[in-house]
């Protein structure tokens, strides 16, 4: 077992992969990702790893709760998630 699988595996962690060339599995967070760092990393200098975590913190509050989206009849990803059950 290659070093970087026996670390996964240590930490009780299951790697997740699809067929050669598949990248379909990763869209979501590759999008997230390139969102993240063009809102948050690139637009500021952080001060420590705490501040960095304060602020990324916030930032995936944001992402989840208060970013609104068009393609989501105009609600934030948690609210859209949860409407129909609400109902």
């Amino acid at each position: 077992m290659p070093h970087f699988q026996l670390k996964l595996s240590e930490k009780g962690i299951i790697q997740s992969m699809s067929r050669k060339g598949n990248c379909l599995d990763n869209a979501v967070m590759e999008n997230f990702f390139g969102l993240l760092k063009s809102a948050l990393l690139y637009l500021q200098k952080f001060k420590s790893m705490e501040h960095f975590r304060q602020e990324l913190v916030e930032y995936i509050d944001y992402y989840n709760n208060r970013r609104i989206k068009s393609a989501l009849n105009n609600m934030s990803t948690v609210k859209y998630r949860t409407h129909d059950v609400l109902i």
